[in-house]
């Protein structure tokens, strides 16, 4: 029997219905076993935009009713509370409110085994807090749900794999949580991950926090009293791990297969070369969790919701790498 993914909408005032349809209406996952947890009427006002690929929805109770055949999108019903006031490209809290629980239910159909892991099109951070639910992004509000304690985010693609060691925290407060355990922790984590991917002798980069790793304490010493001790620690246990690395020049020795995973310290120093260079192809995946959880790697992209405009291929990449790691 296939593995089942489940696939969240995400906010349904983003692109999230239109990537999910043109997913899974053609190409290699035309017919895939995944199973989209979603506001019905929503895709089928998508559908009647006549911007996507034509395709059946099947509605379902669960995972095991589906059918899987091209052409046919398996759907269990999340509604919207007035599916006919969403406003594409707008935030809302009925859109809010909807993001959270399709996460809520895939996030009870993956603990409970009827799937086998996630795909989450992009919610609207904005909307999920109008909505009443405070968690800074998908990566937390899943850590929540399953009580996983340690977990991290991972952005990758077949030439830059990157693992951080904060995300949404703003950076004057990382720099005074910053801490060897954690520290530690993210590079055993990057070393199972990559494993699990299948590297046999997973090589990691820890980039360092200051400019030029510090330059030996000249500009500043967490290199000294944080990273360096993590990165000997962590090769004391086996771990083939390599820093701190300058911040700069890190990125393209792994893009050139220098390394196999970059340890970012925070969250832009690790996204800005990544989305840079996998814009369009990087993955989002929540390393940590008692399941696979992918999701496409940008945001909701209210200025072209709904108008068809919207690549997929992110989209598309974190469904086949979530069927391919469950």
């Amino acid at each position: 029997m296939s593995k089942i993914i489940a696939v969240t909408m995400g906010d349904p005032a983003g692109i999230g219905p239109e990537i999910i349809i043109k997913s899974l209406a053609e190409g290699e996952l035309s017919g895939a076993s995944a199973v989209v947890v979603g506001c019905v009427q929503t895709m089928r006002r998508i559908l009647a935009l006549n911007i996507v690929p034509a395709v059946e929805l099947k509605i379902i109770d669960k995972p095991a009713d589906a059918v899987f055949a091209p052409g046919v999108i398996n759907m269990i019903d999340e509604p919207l509370e007035d599916p006919q006031a969403l406003k594409p490209g707008l935030v809302q809290a009925q859109a809010g409110d909807l993001a959270y629980r399709c996460i809520k239910k895939a996030t009870a159909l993956a603990m409970a085994g009827e799937v086998h892991a996630i795909a989450t099109a992009p919610l609207n951070k904005e909307a999920l807090h109008s909505a009443g639910h405070l968690y800074p992004g998908h990566t937390e509000l899943l850590a929540k749900l399953t009580n996983s304690r340690d977990y991290a985010m991972v952005l990758y693609t077949d030439k830059l794999k990157v693992i951080h060691v904060s995300t949404h925290i703003a950076l004057r407060k990382f720099l005074d949580t910053l801490n060897r355990d954690r520290v530690e922790t993210v590079i055993e984590m990057a070393d199972v991950f990559l494993k699990r991917v299948g590297f046999t002798h997973p090589r990691i980069a820890v980039a360092g926090v200051n400019p030029h790793a510090g330059e030996n304490g000249l500009f500043g010493d967490e290199e000294i009293t944080i990273v360096s001790p993590s990165v000997e620690a962590m090769k004391a246990k086996g771990i083939d791990v390599y820093g701190p690395c300058p911040p700069d020049t890190v990125y393209l020795q792994a893009y050139e297969g220098q390394y196999d995973m970059v340890v970012a310290m925070y969250h832009d120093q690790g996204h800005i070369p990544l989305k840079l260079l996998g814009f369009y192809d990087g993955v989002n995946i929540t390393a940590g969790l008692p399941f696979i959880r992918t999701s496409a790697d940008h945001g909701t992209a209210f200025d072209i919701a709904w108008t068809g405009k919207a690549k997929s291929e992110s989209m598309a990449i974190s469904i086949q790498l979530a069927m391919q790691l469950a």
